[in-house]
């Protein structure tokens, strides 16, 4: 039983070193530009959460949480939420252009293949990164997202900035 509470304790604190390394890989600061040709910089969303989505347009967990993050941004995007969506491996901008068209993308696509290198690039399909109104990064998801959870997320962390949160 002991050994078990101790193995369970190394793999705990190993995946906190793996956790911090990641994050320490992030840029603290980033520079992109849309496919509109309007640049977005981390710093210029300060105040607002931000949600940084990393997609390509051969990705089925990507096309199935697509009109889940167009939702969500189209319900929030007057309030403190930005979402922009990052699209990487992709065959030429054409694709991408008419993968944002086809799923009514309204948030700004943003070119990643073409991006400085120093932007963060994810291990996996889709992956995204929230970003809290104090500028730090707050969360990584790998996998696909839901409007939903989104909500959630933003909800917690709105409780826990004001104490009502109470720990488990």
């Amino acid at each position: 039983m002991q050994h078990n509470i101790y193995r369970l304790w190394i793999m705990g604190l190993l995946g906190l070193l793996w956790a911090n390394s990641l994050l320490a890989e992030l840029p603290a600061a980033w520079v992109m530009q849309d496919t509109a040709g309007h640049s977005h910089q981390q710093s210029q969303y300060k105040g607002r959460w931000l949600v940084v989505n990393y997609w390509a347009p051969w990705c089925p967990p990507c096309l199935q949480e697509m009109p889940e993050l167009v939702a969500f941004y189209d319900e929030h995007r007057r309030q403190n939420v930005m979402v922009l969506g990052v699209a990487v491996q992709y065959k030429s901008e054409k694709s991408v252009r008419d993968f944002a068209e086809d799923m009514l993308i309204s948030f700004p696509v943003i070119l990643g293949d073409a991006q400085n290198k120093a932007v963060p690039q994810p291990e996996v399909l889709p992956t995204t990164y929230i970003y809290h109104p104090d500028g730090r990064l707050y969360k990584v998801k790998r996998g696909a997202v839901s409007k939903h959870w989104l909500e959630q997320l933003l909800k917690d962390a709105a409780a826990a900035d004001t104490g009502e949160l109470k720990p488990r």
